[in-house]
């Protein structure tokens, strides 16, 4: 074993976190976690031997860090390749990039999650509202300390799955795995764990945002939508109403046909900036859950 070779399976994480510094911090906490899980479970069948030398064979096999790494850079390219959006064709006049939002497959996957984080919002919120009540609650009972990890532990499913929709729908590199957890470690020792660890706290902050972010959301969305298609076809249902093939009950009067093309035109832009502001909102929210969902202590 050369000198350069990790003897535990903390400078091996520490060797392999050194090796992805500049990566994802998403791709390092996947990369973590698929490490120690192999070499934990590798040392658990040899009992008997001595961690270092176990840990020289294994290293044989599953590779060195910096190898580990590589691999996971080249997968992970591979991967985005076959999972980016199609990219729309970039226009080089002004008047081109601004009505190209129309091309731009992300720009309709944003606007779904727009109109989803209302549901989604609800049930995060109520989820974290309700855990943390009842654990608090339950805290003087001997059941305190199991629900509240069964609540952790549920929380960071709920965020995996959350990941995974923000990285379909809106483009952000999020964690495919969670942050490992020893499951020999001693049971108070983990509930320590889960109390100190920043990202319990920041995935509920995140719950807790989703229900304000949401509504505002799907607000955004229905009326930015909703104006603007009324104002593009509102015209078109005037002119229908005056050549007679529609009755409108009520209508006395309607603006001068002059207008009716300007009101359009109206729409049109309002349209086409709702739509880069859902771009843009997406993207912004792509990064709120990048900070608060993945293992910031990932990066060094």
């Amino acid at each position: 074993m050369t000198a350069a070779t990790p003897r535990t399976v903390e400078q091996y994480l520490e060797a392999l976190r050194a090796a992805l510094q500049d990566a994802d911090r998403a791709l390092v906490q996947d990369a973590l976690y698929d490490a120690e899980e192999h070499l934990r479970a590798e040392l658990a069948q040899h009992p008997g031997e001595a961690e270092t030398d176990v840990l020289a064979r294994i290293v044989t096999s599953y590779g060195a860090p910096d190898e580990v790494a590589d691999a996971y850079r080249a997968n992970e390219a591979t991967i985005q390749r076959a999972l980016r959006a199609p990219q729309p064709r970039v226009h080089a006049s002004t008047l081109g990039r601004f009505f190209g939002v129309y091309t731009d497959t992300r720009t309709y996957l944003s606007l779904l999650y727009l109109l989803l984080a209302l549901i989604t919002g609800v049930a995060y919120f109520t989820f974290a509202v309700t855990g943390l009540s009842m654990s608090l609650g339950l805290a003087v009972l001997i059941i305190g300390i199991p629900f509240f990890l069964l609540f952790i532990g549920i929380a960071r499913v709920l965020a995996l799955a959350e990941g995974r929709i923000v990285e379909a729908l809106l483009g952000t590199r999020m964690p495919r795995r969670p942050r490992y957890s020893d499951r020999e470690r001693p049971f108070l020792a983990r509930v320590v764990a889960m109390l100190k660890d920043p990202r319990t706290w920041s995935t509920l902050l995140y719950f807790v945002l989703m229900l304000p972010l949401g509504i505002f959301y799907f607000t955004f969305a229905v009326v930015g939508l909703l104006v603007s298609v009324m104002l593009v076809l509102a015209p078109i249902v005037v002119l229908l109403y005056h050549a007679g093939l529609i009755h409108i009950d009520g209508v006395v009067g309607g603006p001068n046909e002059a207008l009716l093309p300007l009101i359009s035109l109206l729409g049109l832009l309002l349209l086409t900036g709702t739509l880069h502001l859902a771009r843009g909102i997406g993207y912004l929210h792509g990064q709120l859950a990048k900070a608060l969902l993945v293992d910031s202590s990932q990066a060094l």
